[in-house]
């Protein structure tokens, strides 16, 4: 039984691995088993709370009925007509309109990949006051709920992943767990279990709070009003292509990026690390969320700053941290070492790893 910590002052990182090793030596053969410590790897984080929960049994008798939210159901419309329309616009709009939606679709994303998640969510890596403002900034660009309720979020649904208490249980279906679960009322289960988590590192981060406070009136200023602003006053676009490309949609394919993580990474894809669970490995989805469609692996070992055993491939987010950390801005970067993941795949994945 070892723990594996590799600390280096130059790049910041913890290579962490707690496993239990059985090792038994027939001539040169060595047969190892791991069995991951997860508390042990968790708590040098102050946070288990995005562990899966074993013990989480789904009620019995039928299920609540489904409650519809118009308001949302008829704004998620409208939105996706909008950028729709937006489409039809592109043809007519100057290059330098395109590469600023570019530049606010990658802003906004790192405000969700490496902000609400890899950050606040799984505690997977520290970040300085001046990042975590950018990353606040970013995340309000993002539009997809404050961090606290987006951790609140993401912690129920690691720890009860596709169950009645997972908020968007892809047990439910694609379109549920893409879309269809912002469009109708939680599962009382996600409520009960939300309301349990223990969310005292997020209340005690003054800029995690201070955007939840101001958080309607920042949507407004930096994922609408800035990204249409921009380039109609910079380089004279029209006010309706400055509108409706960088801000509408520009915003709805950074909802449907994140939604891609939810559904398409939950059904499709090979398991090369645990084959009893559904999420999955899925290269697109990783290409257009920065590098969060390496599911499988992510749901495996949540704590892991990367995501992914394969540092900056189809991995954005993860470059952007390995360069915060190189400019001084991040630190204590957790990642499962090669050993822990490969016993991990040889006791529990599905043999794909070994195709390649």
């Amino acid at each position: 039984y070892h723990l594996s910590k590799e600390f280096s002052s130059a790049s910041s990182t913890t290579a962490v691995g707690t496993v239990t090793s059985r090792v038994t030596r027939n001539g040169n053969g060595v047969m190892e088993k791991d069995l991951v410590n997860h508390e042990d790897l968790a708590a040098d984080r102050g946070m288990i709370d995005d562990i899966f929960d074993e013990t989480y049994r789904e009620k019995e008798g039928p299920k609540p009925p489904l409650r519809y939210v118009w308001r949302n159901i008829i704004l998620m419309s409208l939105l996706h007509l909008g950028a729709l329309f937006a489409l039809t616009l592109i043809p007519s709009a100057k290059i330098q309109t395109l590469a600023w939606a570019l530049l606010c679709f990658l802003v906004s994303a790192l405000g969700i990949t490496a902000g609400s998640h890899r950050l606040w969510s799984h505690r997977s890596y520290k970040a300085s006051l001046p990042l975590r403002i950018f990353l606040t900034i970013a995340n309000s660009m993002a539009f997809q709920n404050d961090i606290y309720e987006w951790v609140r979020d993401h912690r129920v649904h690691h720890k009860f992943s596709e169950t009645d208490a997972d908020p968007h249980n892809a047990m439910r279906g694609f379109f549920f767990s893409h879309i269809g679960w912002l469009l109708v009322r939680k599962h009382p289960d996600v409520i009960e279990k939300g309301q349990k988590l223990d969310l005292s590192d997020i209340k005690a981060d003054k800029v995690v709070m201070f955007q939840r406070k101001y958080y309607k009136p920042s949507v407004v200023l930096l994922c609408f009003t800035l990204p249409a602003v921009v380039p109609w006053y910079f380089w004279d676009e029209s006010i309706i292509i400055s509108f409706f490309i960088p801000a509408i949609l520009r915003y709805t394919i950074g909802l449907n990026a994140t939604w891609l993580v939810n559904s398409a990474a939950h059904m499709f894809g090979n398991r090369p690390y645990d084959q009893n669970i559904n999420p999955r490995e899925n290269p697109l989805v990783s290409l257009g969320a920065l590098g969060e469609g390496f599911h499988n692996y992510h749901h495996t070992f949540p704590y892991d700053y990367s995501t992914s055993e394969f540092g900056w491939r189809f991995n954005l987010t993860t470059a952007f941290i390995d360069l915060m950390c190189l400019l001084g801005l991040a630190s204590d970067r957790k990642k499962v070492s090669k050993e822990v993941i490969l016993a991990r795949k040889m006791r529990t994945g599905d043999g794909s790893h070994k195709s390649g």
